[in-house]
């Protein structure tokens, strides 16, 4: 190529970039020339024809339009998701308002959790000081754990952070919430009972590996976390205070 024909071409990226300049300064130059905005032709997006200026740019505003639709229907979809999540939440909370002991308030949570959200793989584990003596398993949903034993040592981590978390986990920890079941049981959501885990945790399997992960909100998880904390540690407190005054 020659260095008139390079010459050539850097004034055309020069004025066309001038021209791009000039147009991006001055955004009301059709306005005071509208005819050249149907003169001026340009390819259509398919390359199968040549449009109008004005018609480019209602092509481009209907691309966004159905953008902005599309988004407003997915947000739409999440406000109806969170309304939904918080009928439930708000329909545990009646169930625990109403339940008179611990044994009442764990059948609570434990009904919630499988009818209205779907957690037919789901487990309390709670926690006793060495001093405590361990009441009897409660099937399934109950289990019981002295604080400090080997068997949380696996779950150190999650205890120090006392936040809910979402997704895989060890198998030393899916075999001792989910005995006779972890084979099937591909992701978990864990939640601490009372602050620093005080009261013990609850956990929810899934075998989806994707229906709890990572990256997924768990405001709702922990809600539901504080619910039945709140209620565990009331039903407590009436107890003791029972025993004391007998």
């Amino acid at each position: 190529m020659s260095s008139t024909e390079h010459s050539g071409e850097a004034a055309t990226a020069g004025d066309d970039q001038g021209v791009a300049d000039y147009l991006s300064e001055n955004p009301d130059f059709f306005e005071r020339h509208a005819g050249l905005l149907e003169q001026l032709r340009l390819p259509h997006h398919s390359g199968a024809a040549t449009v109008s200026l004005v018609e480019r740019q209602v092509s481009v505003l209907q691309d966004k339009n159905r953008g902005l639709e599309r988004r407003l229907r997915e947000l739409v979809q999440v406000a109806r998701d969170n309304s939904t999540l918080s009928d439930k939440i708000h329909a545990l909370a009646i169930r625990l308002l109403r339940a008179g002991d611990q044994a009442a308030v764990l059948a609570a949570l434990e009904a919630g959790l499988r009818e209205d959200f779907g957690a037919h793989e789901a487990v309390v584990v709670l926690f006793y000081g060495s001093d405590e003596p361990l009441p009897p398993e409660g099937g399934r949903f109950l289990r019981h754990a002295r604080r400090g034993s080997s068997e949380l040592l696996a779950f150190g981590t999650f205890m120090q952070q006392a936040k809910p978390r979402c997704g895989r986990i060890r198998d030393v920890q899916r075999d001792f919430l989910f005995p006779g079941e972890s084979a099937v049981i591909a992701s978990v959501a864990m939640v601490p009972l009372g602050a620093g885990c005080e009261l013990g945790m609850l956990a929810i399997g899934s075998s989806d590996p994707h229906r709890f992960n990572p990256t997924m909100s768990t405001d709702f998880l922990a809600r539901i976390g504080d619910l039945a904390s709140a209620a565990l540690a009331a039903v407590r407190q009436r107890q003791s205070r029972a025993a004391g005054g007998a």
